[in-house]
């Protein structure tokens, strides 16, 4: 059975994904591997600290890992705050704060147009091979919904007159960025890489 490492020890994504792998694949969190250091995220861009981070756990602990990074990339404010988007605000990094400041750089702007975007980067004795996911809608005026976390208040996506905090988490989990790049993730693994 491959054993890997999900970059991550929130709880929630690695439930998510060992729920998508079923019992073929033995998944485990960085406290399972003694990684108990902050990951580096020096690079400017999704792809770039989503390797980076993958590559960390890979070379430094010898096992093979997967790795994410995500943001919002609204047109408007030329692809912002994207790879900045936890801490957009300040590095405090308040959700609420982050929100605010996005719609106060958004003004009355008629172009709304937005994208949530993952990558996830697989990093092993094979090399690596990235995985993206991307949801498209438009930025909201206002916050609307309390489920979600992040930006999903102010979001729209495409298709939807509701926010991703106005959504079930099954309705949320079937449409986000996140879920279309885990799926590309697993259907890798699944055709025995």
């Amino acid at each position: 059975m491959l054993s890997f490492c999900l970059a991550t020890n929130n709880e929630h994504k690695l439930a998510e994904l060992r729920a998508k792998l079923g019992d073929r694949f033995r998944l485990v969190s960085l406290a399972e591997i003694g990684c108990r250091e902050e990951l580096p995220e020096t690079m400017d861009t999704l792809p770039g600290n989503s390797r980076q981070k993958a590559e960390y756990v890979f070379t430094g602990y010898g096992i093979a890992c997967v790795a994410d990074d995500s943001g919002l990339e609204i047109a408007a404010l030329g692809g912002a705050p994207g790879v900045h988007s936890a801490y957009y605000a300040g590095p405090q990094r308040d959700a609420a704060e982050n929100m605010r400041r996005v719609l106060k750089e958004m003004g009355a702007t008629q172009n709304r147009a937005a994208r949530f975007r993952t990558v996830l980067t697989w990093a092993s004795a094979g090399g690596t091979v990235q995985f993206e996911g991307i949801l498209e809608g438009t930025m909201a005026h206002e916050p609307r919904g309390a489920n979600g976390f992040g930006y999903d208040p102010i979001f729209v996506p495409h298709g939807y007159t509701r926010t991703p905090a106005e959504l079930t988490i099954s309705e949320k989990n079937s449409i986000s960025h996140r879920a279309l790049a885990v799926q590309k993730f697993v259907n890798f693994l699944s055709s025995g890489i």
